[in-house]
């Protein structure tokens, strides 16, 4: 089988609007959850979220482009951008056609569903924009991707709610490892930050009104936020022969299902997905330092993932750092697996674990090192990415150091 690498990154988010500023706000413990600058907020309950602040279309597109393009879109494409600057590939000939193009999202074009339900139910219109279909499908933002960046090999879009990056990126790093394709751009985006999509999620009551505290006994909820992360997966000798800077090595996927509760999460299917991925990388549960948590700040996600934690990695669940990086930038649904990426990044290139803020009081269901408040200075050679989501969907990658 081929070994898969990362080669490039590009992020845009609420903690930065690339991966140097994103890293250095994970450094810093900085949150970037703040009040909500959107149309009809005062009709939400919830009010604040991981906004993207100081984003204007207009600076990165043109007029026919913002036609095209949702939010979630031009996240995407920004992202893209850094992501394969980075990499410096060229997509000609042969490896245009040995290329692709595999992203999640959940809710693709929330923003376009958003303004054209509006603009027909609220103002009385008759008519949209003859684009709105082109760009509110989830698959846009890997298409325009595929098009700008002449990406001829399999593209294709994944949608498993919370999981979608993390099974997008595992879908990549199979293509690649199976000799299917020499280089997949993968991740993911979200922007679901308008009055729909926050009142679609008020609906649930698992929002917190006031901050994301993962595994702090006074969690009250998970806050949203919105952006997108892009990376380059390469075949490890394809990189090699050219002399890239390799950023990991993507070593391991698993993918389970809880097949039990449609919102409830399962303590058996999140360790199965942990052990398989641990296992597909040749890893034993030891070699395991870090761990980028789902860690949405309910008290059902969080306690159920440091359950599984403790059954896959029992005595070594002790010595573990285990953080959930939501606490600062929001959870992303399809989004979110791919911004926490560049945290697992972080720890294996930089040796700096990323924090879980927010935290005030221990909770014994929680007894993990949850790295709290502080990013800490450790080596780890081997980390997992978790993602848990609604329907029971599991996904694990695991990384090591390059």
């Amino acid at each position: 089988m081929k070994r898969v690498v990362i080669t490039g990154a590009g992020t845009i988010n609420a903690l930065g609007h690339s991966v140097d500023e994103t890293l250095a706000a994970m450094r810093e413990g900085r949150c970037g959850i703040g009040e909500l600058d959107i149309r009809d907020v005062e009709r939400l309950s919830i009010r604040i979220g991981g906004q993207v602040r100081g984003f204007s279309p207009e600076e990165h597109f043109n007029r026919q482009q913002i036609s095209l393009f949702d939010r979630f879109t031009q996240f995407t494409m920004i992202a893209a951008q850094e992501a394969l600057d980075q990499a410096g590939l060229d997509f000609t000939g042969e490896m245009a056609a040995r290329a692709g193009v595999v992203l999640g999202t959940a809710g693709g074009g929330v923003n376009t569903w958003d303004e054209n339900y509006r603009s027909v139910y609220e103002e009385g219109k008759n008519r949209v924009h003859p684009f709105v279909v082109p760009k509110l499908m989830n698959n846009a933002a890997a298409s325009h991707v595929s098009m700008r960046w002449n990406l001829k090999g399999p593209s294709f879009t994944v949608a498993t709610a919370c999981a979608s990056s993390n099974h997008a990126m595992g879908q990549a790093f199979h293509m690649i490892r199976a000799g299917m394709s020499d280089v997949m751009v993968t991740g993911g985006s979200e922007s679901m930050l308008c009055f729909g999509g926050i009142k679609a999620w008020e609906g649930l009551r698992v929002m917190s009104k006031d901050a994301c505290r993962p595994f702090s006994a006074n969690r009250n909820g998970m806050v949203q936020g919105e952006g997108a992360a892009i990376f380059v997966f390469e075949e490890r000798e394809h990189a090699s022969a050219r002399g890239a800077d390799i950023l990991a090595e993507v070593a391991g996927f698993a993918m389970t299902s809880d097949a039990s509760d449609i919102v409830m999460p399962s303590r058996q299917g999140a360790a199965r997905a942990m052990a398989g991925a641990i296992a597909d990388a040749g890893l034993a549960p030891g070699q395991i330092g870090y761990i980028n948590a789902h860690g949405t700040g309910t008290a059902a996600n969080d306690k159920t993932e440091c359950a599984a934690v403790a059954d896959v990695f029992g005595a070594h669940a002790d010595d573990l750092m285990i953080s959930s990086t939501k606490s600062m930038h929001g959870h992303l649904i399809g989004g979110t697996g791919a911004v926490e990426l560049l945290a697992c990044i972080m720890a294996l290139r930089d040796g700096i674990i990323a924090p879980t803020i927010g935290y005030q009081e221990p909770d014994p269901e929680c007894a993990l090192d949850v790295v709290p408040n502080q990013a800490r200075q450790a080596r780890v050679d081997a980390v997992l990415s978790n993602a848990f989501a609604f329907g029971g969907l599991n996904a694990v990658l695991a990384l090591r150091r390059a």
